[in-house]
């Protein structure tokens, strides 16, 4: 199933000839999230050639205008094409408010309705936005102002089904398999077929965290946490650690170190301050602490390829005695 990440602005505070403002793009499988929503980003999903049509939900992560200015006209945008499919915003506490009292963007002059998620300042931990198949939770970061990082993760799936070990157990009907394969018992005569009995090892789902603006902290910790990708800020280099503590940001270094400590596959750095024209030694510098880092580049296709079954316990015993008994 197609999962992928672009990232539509990778600059910070202001615009510049080669990037744009704040936003990262997640497509799976014909649906859209939006992770910040930086001037210019309803452009950049043009040019990425994802379709509006397909946005299911916003996550804002603060109130600084690079990181959500370009909501006003994405939600304009979405009137004037006739979307009447409600859409999620996710965002600090005021935010509904902020865009139901802007000139044209009430529900009756946009025609398709808004579910807002407000995160109050003093929240810890929330699942924001959820379907079957995935999650996205939120924690608050350190910055000047109220700032939430975000996670998305996929739910872990049943592993495949032994149609041979099924009906060698009995089951025959096609309501049964699908019992099974949902994780539920099936009886077949007097005997219960168990799922364990005829499924795989349980498929792990692919994971995602953004992460800007913020210092380092326990919660991006937490957010990032053996995920399969991770987009964190690089504002700075060390040379100017005085100034990202400052201004509530984190370096290159820094957000290698966070990867590192997290346990996370790879590293996606971005929101680079003008003054690095050239991110290269920005990269360098996280590479010598998290060798698996690069700069993002704006409309570039992250993919996130599929997760391979994971192994029981019993399994992996029993792979480990057969390794012994060669």
């Amino acid at each position: 199933m197609e999962l992928f990440i672009i990232p539509l602005g990778t600059a910070s505070a202001i615009p510049t000839r080669t990037r744009h403002l704040s936003s990262v793009a997640l497509w799976r499988a014909g649906r859209l999230l939006l992770f910040d929503c930086g001037e210019g980003t309803q452009y950049q999903l043009m040019a990425a050639g994802l379709k509006l049509s397909r946005l299911e939900a916003v996550f804002i992560t603060h109130f600084h205008g690079d990181h959500f200015y370009g909501l006003f006209g994405l939600l304009a945008t979405l009137a004037m094409i006739n979307r009447t499919n409600p859409l999620v915003v996710v965002g600090p506490a005021g935010i509904g408010q902020v865009v139901e009292t802007l000139p044209g963007l009430s529900e009756k002059e946009r025609g398709y309705p808004i579910r807002y998620v407000e995160l109050p300042d003093d929240f810890t931990q929330a699942v924001v936005f959820e379907t079957p198949e995935y999650v996205v939770t939120a924690r608050p970061v350190v910055h000047r102002v109220f700032t939430v990082g975000y996670r998305f993760a996929e739910r872990t799936r049943p592993g495949r089904l032994d149609v041979a070990r099924a009906q060698a157990l009995g089951v025959t009907q096609p309501e049964q398999y699908r019992a099974l394969k949902r994780g539920r018992t099936v009886q077949v005569g007097d005997r219960i077929v168990h799922p364990e009995q005829v499924l795989g090892p349980p498929i792990p789902g692919r994971t995602f965290a953004y992460l800007t603006d913020t210092r380092p902290c326990e919660n991006g910790r937490l957010l990032a946490e053996g995920v399969d990708l991770l987009y964190h800020e690089a504002t700075f280099s060390e040379a100017h650690h005085a100034l990202a503590v400052e201004r509530g940001h984190a370096t290159a270094r820094e957000a290698a170190e966070l990867a590192r400590a997290a346990g996370a596959r790879r590293l996606l750095l971005g929101h680079f301050s003008a003054r690095y024209e050239d991110p290269t030694p920005l990269v360098a510098e996280a590479q010598a602490v998290f060798p698996n880092t690069e700069a993002a580049e704006e409309l570039k296709r992250y993919v996130l390829p599929p997760h391979t079954p994971r192994q029981t316990s019993l399994q992996a015993t029993a792979n480990g005695t057969e390794e012994r008994g060669r």
